[in-house]
């Protein structure tokens, strides 16, 4: 695949190796995600999918094969470089939003930005756009525990996509909302990755929302393949 944001190569990850408790949670696992792709990740629970994209996003290592991000071959990078390309490159949405409990919707959206070394005016800029684009700007002097699941949700999406990443990774973004609200953030994501013109690689079980993406990849045994 040519101008691929995502390249996974032989991907291996075992845990508690060379003991009697040792699993093989991948063995080979493979992946090219292009440059404006969406592609779902389909796998059975336990299957390793969270692992996989851990490895991919730079929050973790794997035991053997290569991770390139932007056409960066990230493998064998320092820490330091590793995790600045994590901060400038891959954005992540969980099931559960994480959100600092602390900080306002739109603080929320800021602070990577801050990290990133974005001036506060800006931040703020950009934070209010996105909380607008996805319909939560009335809610951004609000903390989390004052939004709703679905606007808890949105919120982790514009947070995720405040650095203008190459790259989203979303496990189970929707996994934890009933499902009206479910496919109200879903559209939400799908809209905003389709306007940013950014690459996707999302997990789900939710069969009829993986049918929406432009792929689906499955993980099972260990490795990754197409349908």
């Amino acid at each position: 695949m040519n101008d691929a944001v995502l390249r996974l190569d032989g991907i291996e990850k075992i845990y508690n190796r060379g003991l009697a408790s040792e699993v093989a949670v991948l063995r080979g696992a493979s992946l090219e995600i292009a440059r404006g792709e969406v592609v779902a990740l389909v796998a059975p629970s336990g299957a390793g999918k969270s692992t996989l994209l851990h490895i991919a996003g730079l929050l973790d290592t794997a035991d053997a094969g290569a991770v390139q991000i932007a056409g960066q071959d990230m493998t064998h990078k320092s820490d330091r470089r590793r995790t600045a390309t994590r901060r400038e490159e891959v954005g992540f949405v969980y099931q559960f939003h994480h959100l600092l409990p602390e900080f306002t919707a739109a603080e929320n959206v800021v602070l990577p930005q801050l990290a990133n070394g974005v001036g506060q005016g800006e931040a703020n800029t950009r934070a209010l756009d996105l909380l607008t684009r996805v319909d939560v700007a009335k809610r951004a002097t609000h903390r989390p525990a004052e939004l709703s699941g679905g606007e808890q949700q949105r919120v982790a999406v514009c947070r995720a996509l405040a650095n203008s990443p190459a790259l989203l990774l979303a496990d189970e973004p929707t996994g934890n909302l009933d499902p009206e609200t479910s496919d109200t953030v879903f559209e939400t994501l799908m809209e905003l990755v389709r306007n940013t013109g950014l690459s996707a690689l999302i997990a789900t079980h939710n069969l009829e929302l993986a049918a929406r993406m432009d792929r689906v990849l499955r993980l099972e045994g260990g490795v990754v393949t197409e349908g």
